[in-house]
């Protein structure tokens, strides 16, 4: 899930608050088992995420700050592209205010 790779200094996201990380189920756990090589199982990691109380915040952390390797909040990041790409079509899809239609805008 990568906990172990988030750095107290770098910039927050997701609100700033990473408190949620010290309630999750992968504190004290093999980061490897988070990082599996090419083509090995994610069902382990997976697993631990399952369950976890903080699910939902570590998978909006990873999607807001792309991450691009591991399982986080339960997904890998083919799964975590999917959402994203879901998203900016949802942005796309939204109807254009009146303002933005006006010339000029």
């Amino acid at each position: 899930m990568g906990l172990v790779q988030i750095n107290a200094e770098q910039p927050e996201a997701h609100g700033g608050d990473r408190a949620w990380q010290d309630l999750a189920n992968c504190l004290g756990v093999d980061p490897d088992l988070f990082f599996p090589e090419r083509g090995a199982s994610t069902r382990e990691a997976k697993e631990v995420c399952r369950a976890c109380v903080v699910r939902e915040e570590c998978l909006e952390y990873a999607i807001v700050n792309g991450e691009k390797f591991g399982i986080w909040g339960g997904m890998s990041e083919r799964e975590r592209r999917r959402v994203r790409r879901a998203r900016g079509l949802t942005r796309v899809r939204e109807p254009r205010t009146a303002v933005a239609d006006s010339p000029g805008a």
